[in-house]
């Protein structure tokens, strides 16, 4: 190994799979071998009974489903808003100067914690829960937004105005194609962070998703569902991933995603 040096495909497959065979040979060893009680953490075996019984018998696939809708509305209402504001504050230093202060603000601030509040505003229903996501999302996607659009090589803007473009040719040929591969990376990014935030909200005042799903398990001391529900989310999470990945390096090719 050699730092920054390319890894084959092949290899990166190899070397990805073989870490989740350790993770679940450790976990194996751990329960079966009486080291960890089950009642604390359930054994790979029974928790694969419980998913299916679960998603043959209790309808998680709905919960599935409607977990899933949450995060996708709430992160595209997010993005919807952010791309032209955080496109504005990159390329216009005034208008960065008026936002970025709040938005900076803002990002700190845990989606979490607006939870009471909107359940005051907006009830338990769905309004709530997308509110939550775009809360944890849109102050974050605007500042990288920004980030990567005030990052624009200056050469580039400098040998547009000599070849004649005016302010709006400049953002529209130059600042938004520069920097569409670190905004798609960006919604890549968050959109992970999206299902932390709807799993919070499905906590508190929900009656359905995967995080309601979780939380009467735990009434139950169901680890092996609680663990089934958490392990969809990663699996959810790491095909949305590979997706937005591939669908990157196919709209960007130039750029070394």
């Amino acid at each position: 190994m050699k730092p920054l040096q390319p890894v084959a495909p092949g290899t990166r497959v190899v070397l990805g799979i073989s870490f989740f065979i350790l993770f679940f040979a450790v976990w194996a060893f751990a329960t079966f071998g009486g080291y960890v009680s089950k009642t604390f953490l359930a054994d790979p075996v029974t928790m694969v009974r419980s998913g299916y019984d679960l998603l043959a018998n209790q309808g998680f696939i709905k919960d599935i489903g409607m977990t899933v809708w949450r995060v996708l509305g709430g992160f595209l209402i997010a993005a919807v808003l952010a791309v032209p504001l955080g496109v504005l504050m990159g390329a216009y230093k005034p208008i960065e100067a008026f936002f970025e202060p709040f938005v900076s603000f803002a990002r700190y601030l845990p989606a979490s914690a607006f939870i009471p509040l909107l359940i005051l505003w907006a009830g338990i229903g769905e309004a709530q829960k997308l509110a939550v996501i775009f809360i944890g999302s849109f102050f974050q996607l605007v500042l990288m937004f920004a980030v990567s659009v005030g990052n624009t090589r200056r050469d580039l803007v400098e040998a547009a105005y000599t070849l004649g473009a005016g302010d709006r040719g400049i953002v529209t040929r130059v600042l938004l194609p520069s920097s569409a591969p670190e905004i798609a990376e960006t919604l890549r990014m968050v959109l992970g962070w999206a299902w932390t935030y709807v799993i919070v909200a499905e906590l508190i005042g929900a009656s359905s998703g995967i995080g309601h799903m979780i939380t009467d398990s735990q009434a139950l001391l169901a680890t092996d569902q609680i663990i089934f529900g958490i392990i969809v989310i990663g699996v959810i999470g790491l095909v949305t991933d590979f997706a937005f990945k591939a669908m990157n390096r196919k709209l960007f090719p130039w750029a070394r995603l």
